[in-house]
């Protein structure tokens, strides 16, 4: 019965999340960008604005700009982050891919970064007034979650095993629709529980900057304003029909 309920919610949450996220990327994608408002300095060619999202996704660089200390915190959860990922493909896989094989040891690295990073995120938004001002119970709880996801998968590997190859039948099972026992224990339904209520509330939460960086005008924007009339889809659909003369 616990696999079963935990195999149908594992199918929920990837339906909502999938279908969230898929039904918010098609609405950042349609909402019209009627002025030219790119942060100077701004690139003036395509390659450049590429380049300029590049390093704004990849090494944070308005962060970096604006703050050191958190833009260390987020590099920290945000790579370790990224590192933890790559390492749980092995139990999506099967042969495991070389390269995931060999990086399992720096995934382990990442978690230990993931929650360092979190653990300073949070600490900004309870020590550092103005933050904590702005914060809301929301802000608080996706902290809460990534870090108990993070916690409970570094306790799971220094403190109480689970059994890996019933995880990872349970996983692969999950993939072909043909649910496997999930082997019992306290840390792994705490590992498991934070990651279906994040699925879950992902597309509805501030977490959506990840891709809603790639839509803001503000960087995806060429500065050539004198070069090229700026006009959104609306815009310039009324403009062509507004009589000329």
């Amino acid at each position: 019965m616990t696999s079963m309920l935990f195999a149908l919610l594992f199918y929920l949450a990837a339906l909502v999340f999938t279908g969230g996220l898929l039904i918010r990327i098609a609405d950042y994608a349609r909402t019209p960008a009627p002025l030219k408002i790119p942060t100077t300095p701004a690139p003036t060619t395509t390659s450049g604005v590429a380049f300029r999202m590049a390093r704004e996704v990849v090494l944070f660089e308005s962060l970096f700009k604006a703050n050191l200390w958190i833009w260390a915190f987020g590099i920290l959860f945000h790579f370790g982050l990224v590192l933890v990922l790559l390492r749980h493909l092995r139990y999506f896989t099967e042969p495991v891919w070389f390269w995931v094989d060999w990086m399992q040891p720096f995934g382990i690295y990442g978690g230990m970064a993931m929650v360092l990073g979190l653990g300073g995120l949070w600490a900004r938004r309870i020590l550092v007034e103005r933050i904590r001002y702005i914060s809301t119970p929301s802000d608080h709880l996706m902290l809460v979650l990534l870090l108990s996801i993070g916690l409970s998968g570094l306790a799971m590997k220094f403190i109480s095993h689970p059994d890996i190859i019933a995880v990872k039948r349970f996983f692969l099972g999950l993939m072909y629709f043909d649910v496997q026992p999930l082997p019992e224990g306290a840390l792994l339904y705490l590992h498991l529980i934070p990651v279906l209520l994040l699925m879950t509330i992902f597309p509805f939460s501030k977490l959506l900057h990840a891709p809603g960086v790639f839509f803001s005008p503000s960087r995806n924007q060429v500065d050539n304003p004198r070069e090229q009339r700026h006009l959104s889809g609306w815009a310039a659909h009324l403009d062509a029909e507004r009589p000329h003369g």
